[in-house]
């Protein structure tokens, strides 16, 4: 479904990605590394947020290296930032509406929060501005993503801003995606549990593939530990 051919990007002068080449067709696959090794960069990459220095953006067989962000969105790529954008006049229905193109559906909208830990009730009409919290505005987004499905669904760090409690719904909405034969998910987390229900796990660091494997031969290692991981080790 999406290849990335010898992928790389400079910024002021310095290499964020060198030479990345993935394929990626399962289902789930979720990309970790140490901070600051490019994993945002990759993700907004392949959204079209930012531009590759060099390399091209394949996805299902269509070179989309030079298409605006809409013009992905129209083919089914969607984003959720790690920093969830705020849509001041809007309030939450509309947004859900729109991410599910097929208008208000209150049945759909409330199963939509309720799965990331929201009451409707309370959340419907609210107005996407300062006054909801960056964990409330995470639900929402994943919430739309889940609303508008999909061929291909990227998260960057969703648990961010997500307190205890609601995290194992978070971890629901996405086993629940992944159930879904017509979607795809590419997440970057650095969460055990949600490396846990990947399919295949993309290792970055200092802007370089260092490991991609299946999740069984991947994250046994990640679980020793940073410090001694061997994908992590200078």
């Amino acid at each position: 479904m999406l290849e990335l051919q010898n992928i790389c990007f400079t910024a002021d002068g310095k290499d964020i990605l060198k030479d990345i080449s993935l394929k990626i067709d399962d289902k789930f696959v979720a990309i970790t590394g140490p901070n600051g090794s490019g994993k945002s960069t990759l993700l907004k990459i392949i959204m079209g947020i930012i531009k590759p220095t060099s390399g091209k953006v394949i996805f299902d067989g269509q070179d989309i290296t030079d298409l605006p962000v809409n013009e992905r969105a129209n083919l089914g790529i969607s984003f959720a930032f790690q920093q969830p954008v705020r849509f001041k006049g809007l309030k939450v229905r509309d947004l859900l509406s729109i991410a599910g193109g097929d208008g208000i559906d209150l049945t759909k909208d409330c199963s939509y929060l309720a799965a990331v830990g929201l009451c409707a009730k309370d959340y419907l009409n609210r107005e996407i501005n300062d006054t909801l919290s960056g964990g409330e505005m995470k639900r929402i987004e994943i919430a739309m993503a889940a609303a508008r499905g999909g061929k291909l669904s990227l998260f960057d760090e969703p648990e961010a801003g997500i307190d205890l409690w609601s995290f194992q719904s978070l971890i629901k909405v996405f086993e629940g995606m992944r159930e879904d034969l017509k979607s795809s998910i590419i997440i970057i987390s650095h969460q055990e549990r949600i490396l846990d229900i990947a399919d295949e796990i993309v290792v970055i660091k200092d802007g370089e593939i260092v490991a991609y494997d299946k999740k069984d031969e991947i994250l046994p290692e990640l679980l020793k530990g940073t410090a001694g991981c061997k994908f992590y080790q200078d």
